[in-house]
């Protein structure tokens, strides 16, 4: 048995032990409420936080359905989808399925006329008092894509990839390009080349038929343009207004009537309103008559110039192609003489040939030989190359070819040799 001294240690030990022990776990105690109370205190400010963020939010889409509500009622349907970008856009993250079926129905463009169906089966629009129609279809294919210069071709595959990949520019907030200008001289591709992008997007092409659109009637012509620009933005299409100068001259021109003044400013308001779903191209012969509101309506503006020589090769090569022999040779050498004409002048004169041959049944080889001048502007060098593929190519012999370019025999032989 331990002495009364011993027993007295032995109890001593366990207090302080157990006091030891009671402080550290009151200690710990304390550490985990103040933990557990922070954590509450943090979950408290995150529930008041996101209930603060959430009403925020709502009343932020309460004001945009009221916008939406009172732009819809005003029927301005360019409007419309606007806020439906900015909405989808800016409620993404909380609503990504309410965003994801707006980019949808965006995508889809439902119309007034068929809201269910792609496209419009509507009747064109018709001038009242002729009853003629006032839009052209195109639906035909090309004989051969327009040969443009980088300049023109490379913004135009940009607007044509915008339309492939609308659902990549809808999640950011952006839009297709919707409007596009083409300026220049008759016969350069302006037409050709608003076909071609129709064709594309597999989509008609519709065509202001001006001869329809202009009326006697005062008021009568600005009306007749709403219907066109009203049908054509309820209906999946191209929509080409050829000859703008026509019809969107210059307001200050003291020698126009106020009635087609008037029009320009109806022409101003249809373009603002034009949806992104839609492609609205116009074209004109003289831009320097066009009223300067005019091109700022417009997101992209082409100049189309007269063709290049490398390109008057390139287009008779496809001309003649399946027609003569060698049709890369004869687009060189009828590249010198078509310079400074447009596209559809190169074209006429070609078919113009090949009936000519036809009728009096002759080669087109020797028909295309009366095709042939040498232009002033032609360098000695040129007009020795030239020379020297007419008679290497049996076309003309030497004597004909020294008094087409002006090439001495002796030096088109002595070129021939080194060649």
């Amino acid at each position: 048995m331990c002495t009364e001294d011993e027993s007295g240690i032995v109890l001593s030990k366990y207090v302080i032990y157990s006091s030891i022990i009671l402080i550290a776990y009151l200690h710990i105690k304390s550490a985990l409420y103040i933990f557990v109370e922070e954590r509450i205190f943090i979950l408290i400010n995150i529930y008041h936080y996101n209930n603060y963020y959430m009403r925020h939010k709502i009343d932020e889409l309460s004001i945009d359905f009221l916008q939406l509500a009172r732009i819809a009622l005003t029927g301005r349907q360019q409007d419309v989808q606007l806020l439906l970008h900015r909405v989808s856009k800016k409620f993404k993250d909380i609503y990504p399925e309410l965003t994801n079926e707006l980019i949808g129905l965006l995508q889809e463009s439902p119309t007034k006329v068929a809201p269910l169906r792609k496209y419009s089966e509507s009747p064109l629009p018709v001038d009242l008092d002729s009853r003629l129609q006032l839009l052209r279809v195109e639906k035909g294919s090309l004989d051969y894509d327009p040969i443009l210069s980088s300049e023109i071709l490379e913004p135009i595959q940009q607007v044509l990839s915008e339309r492939k990949m609308t659902n990549s520019l809808l999640k950011h907030g952006l839009l297709p390009t919707k409007s596009m200008l083409f300026t220049g001289p008759p016969g350069v591709g302006k037409t050709m080349a608003a076909k071609w992008v129709a064709s594309r997007l597999g989509k008609p092409l519709l065509i202001l038929d001006l001869a329809a659109v202009m009326s006697s009637f005062l008021g009568r012509t600005g009306n007749n343009i709403r219907h066109v620009l009203d049908y054509a933005k309820n209906t999946e299409c191209v929509l080409l207004l050829d000859e703008l100068d026509a019809i969107a001259k210059r307001r200050d021109d003291s020698s126009e009537i106020g009635e087609l003044k008037r029009l320009v400013t109806v022409l101003l308001q249809e373009i603002d309103d034009w949806p992104s779903s839609g492609l609205l191209i116009a074209a004109t012969n003289h831009p320097g008559l066009l009223d300067p509101a005019i091109w700022r309506r417009f997101e992209v503006v082409l100049s189309f110039k007269y063709p290049t020589k490398k390109q008057i090769e390139e287009l008779v090569t496809i001309l003649l192609n399946d027609e003569v022999k060698n049709p890369q040779i004869w687009g060189a050498i009828l590249a010198n003489t078509f310079i400074g004409k447009s596209f559809s002048d190169i074209e006429r004169i070609i078919i113009l040939t090949r009936k000519s041959a036809a009728i009096n049944e002759i080669p087109l080889e020797q028909k295309i030989k009366d095709l042939l001048v040498v232009e002033d502007t032609m360098n000695h060098a040129e007009r020795i190359k030239l020379s020297c593929i007419l008679v290497n190519e049996g076309i003309l012999s030497q004597r004909q070819t020294h008094e087409l370019t002006g090439i001495a025999r002796d030096t088109i032989r002595k070129n021939l040799k080194q060649n």
